[in-house]
């Protein structure tokens, strides 16, 4: 157990023998508490809507977060809205009605809950973005998340690297012998995160564009014609299978900027039928996001050559804190007050550290520190 989700079992433990006492000091609400009157975590319900299930990074999400609730005494709605937005809309009314007193949300489009969460916040709800900022609305409390930003700029210096444009300590080798051709791929555009992560690996792949060292043969590099709707495999799959039998039909593409391993997927299935990885054909450099465990074997099996770590144990520790915190009357701690503005408000925001993973460190970042086994990166499967 961390540091930080001891203090949260502490606080709980707390506020759960104040209230057996008939109440905490003046002006400080228990546990359970949010408009008025006070509950022992016992009797309080933490909404927790998840996107999806379709990527096993959501899944382990949310069964961390609910795990953490339950420790602490809290029971838990999890549900998932199988990337529908009217399904995802219809469980945080349900999860309003039922008088939930958090809500943790990873939305599936950052802007098309205002009417949910303006009934959460007439209901004293506190509403907790998870990972994905929800947009254009003041009724956003906290945003959990990594710093976006920095993970694109991971991806984009990971793809140099493995271009051999850059050296493993970042400085540039100038033997490297371009131009290389590379396609870009981004996220879906209902979800905020998708310019974060384009904005970071441009920041540092637009020079080389720039200078001819890598060339897009599409042509295609803004965000608008490279994302990827709903972050979908088989939309990502559909546009490569198109650029490999139009402008790359001949030329031999030496990277893909994939902005999550279930991206990752359909790039990586689009070239392998394409005779990539075979009669000689290597696989391109192709990036990615999540650290999924199929996409982990895939990088063992050299078609996949980096992904980004995101540890959602943190993630979730982080949500559950902050939950905590404001069951408990308190302000939850912010390391960032000035980057993410939704549209309507800056949200205060506490941002995780990321991992860049490849071949060379599957290992020691992954299986020695508990998050998987090393059978299951040898099957890649969980």
């Amino acid at each position: 157990m961390n540091k930080r989700f001891a203090l949260v079992a502490v606080g709980a433990a707390l506020a759960l023998g104040l209230s057996a006492c008939g109440g905490g000091g003046a002006g400080s609400p228990a546990a359970g508490e949010t408009s008025g009157g006070t509950a022992a975590p016992a009797d309080v319900t933490v909404g927790v809507a998840m996107p999806t299930q379709t990527s096993q990074r959501w899944i382990d999400d949310g069964n961390n977060v609910k795990a953490g609730l339950e420790k602490l005494g809290y029971k838990v709605d999890l549900q998932y809205a199988n990337d529908d937005i009217p399904t995802q809309a219809s469980q945080l009314t349900t999860m309003i009605n039922n008088g939930d007193k958090v809500l943790i949300i990873a939305s599936i489009d950052g802007t098309a809950l205002s009417s949910q969460l303006a009934d959460a916040a007439a209901a004293g709800i506190k509403v907790i973005s998870y990972d994905r900022l929800i947009r254009g609305s003041a009724n956003v409390d906290f945003y959990v998340s990594f710093d976006n930003f920095k993970v694109g700029v991971q991806q984009g210096t990971s793809l140099l690297t493995g271009l051999g444009v850059l050296n493993a300590d970042g400085s540039e080798n100038a033997s490297a012998a371009g131009p290389f051709n590379v396609e870009l791929f981004a996220g879906s555009l209902d979800d905020n995160n998708a310019k974060f992560f384009y904005d970071g690996a441009m920041s540092v792949l637009k020079p080389y564009i720039d200078k001819g060292t890598i060339k897009i043969p599409s042509g295609q590099t803004d965000i608008n014609q490279i994302a990827t709707q709903q972050w979908k495999t088989d939309v990502a799959q559909r546009r490569m299978e198109t650029l490999l039998t139009s402008s790359d039909a001949n030329i031999t593409l030496n990277g893909v900027l994939a902005p999550a391993d279930i991206i990752s997927r359909g790039v990586i299935t689009a070239l392998t039928n394409a005779g990539y990885g075979s009669g000689g054909k290597a696989f391109p450099i192709v990036t990615g996001q999540d650290a999924d465990i199929d996409n982990v074997k895939l990088i063992n099996d050299g078609k996949q050559y980096s992904t980004i770590f995101k540890d959602t144990r943190k993630l979730a520790d982080e949500a559950i804190k902050v939950t905590g915190d404001y069951l408990s009357g308190k302000e939850p701690e912010a390391n960032n007050t000035k980057d993410y503005d939704n549209g309507n408000k800056v949200v205060p925001s506490y941002l995780l550290e990321s991992t860049v993973v490849t071949k060379d460190n599957v290992k020691s970042v992954l299986v020695d520190s508990g998050y998987y086994t090393q059978a299951q990166v040898d099957k890649g499967q969980k």
